[in-house]
């Protein structure tokens, strides 16, 4: 069961990063998203828990208008980054996503050089002015990734020729290049091996003490290691959300307990 780190605080005495307010969300006719109402803290991480096709990721890719890009999805509802409206016209999804940056459950590394794929988003955002900047964002991105030691004297080899855990590493420092503020998980590690997963989770644990994290995972076990809030979904809906000893514990909701002890899902 997961135990409370020393040091930590009740998660809501952090700063409240995102908020989601009776967020709806429809495929064409179909409804995938019913009423969802989540509050995302900074400095922590949320784990979007429960079965295949119960919404998580669905909901995730709300947070950073990934879901724009699908045609016939309408959503209604409401979403804040920092007391802002992240649907609201004058919001420029670009940017958005340069706050929000995400990470999906395959590695997907550009068919570009290690030092490329972290210097694309400074350099489609014109973060940087000189050799010297990039380089430094770089080399900063990939320690704060822990990749640096291992491929520091690579970095002009191609991404996609790394093994697939240092690949999602690599993705990782390529998300972070541009100092989001938030950062979506979707499945990272349900491609890797139990090494790899074990690093990113370390990871993880070291970047959330400057981000907002919010992680899609399968296994029970993982949210109960990296989170320190859960959020139960079934069936398109957000059935409970408490911190995330008291949903593996002690949780409200029939359904919460029958899937977080194996019954179902």
């Amino acid at each position: 069961m997961p135990k409370k780190k020393e040091g930590d605080l009740p998660v809501e005495q952090n700063e409240l990063k995102m908020k989601a307010s009776d967020v709806n969300l429809w495929y064409g006719e179909k409804q995938a998203l019913f009423d969802v109402n989540l509050e995302m803290f900074d400095q922590s991480v949320t784990a979007l828990i429960g079965p295949s096709g119960c919404g998580k990721s669905t909901f995730l890719r709300c947070l950073d208008r990934m879901n724009d890009v699908i045609d016939g999805v309408r959503i209604t509802g409401d979403i804040r980054l920092d007391g802002e409206d992240i649907y609201a016209p004058r919001v420029d999804p670009v940017q958005l996503r340069a706050r929000v940056g995400m990470v999906f459950q395959k590695p997907n590394p550009f068919p570009k050089s290690i030092f490329e794929n972290v210097a694309y988003g400074p350099r489609i955002h014109g973060l940087c002015r000189s050799k010297a900047e990039f380089e430094e964002i770089v080399e900063r991105s990939l320690t704060r990734a822990g990749l640096w030691e291992e491929v520091k004297d690579r970095l002009q080899e191609p991404g996609t020729g790394l093994s697939g855990g240092q690949q999602q590493r690599l993705c990782i420092a390529r998300a972070i290049s541009v100092n989001p503020e938030v950062l979506l998980m979707d499945e990272p590690c349900s491609a890797l091996d139990p090494i790899a997963t074990a690093k990113i989770e370390t990871l993880m644990d070291d970047l959330k003490k400057n981000l907002c994290i919010v992680i899609v995972t399968h296994s029970m076990q993982q949210a109960a290691r990296v989170s320190q809030r859960t959020a139960f979904f079934h069936l398109g809906k957000l059935v409970e959300v408490d911190d995330t000893t008291t949903i593996f514990t002690n949780p409200t909701d029939q359904r919460t307990q029958d899937y977080v002890t194996g019954r179902f899902g």
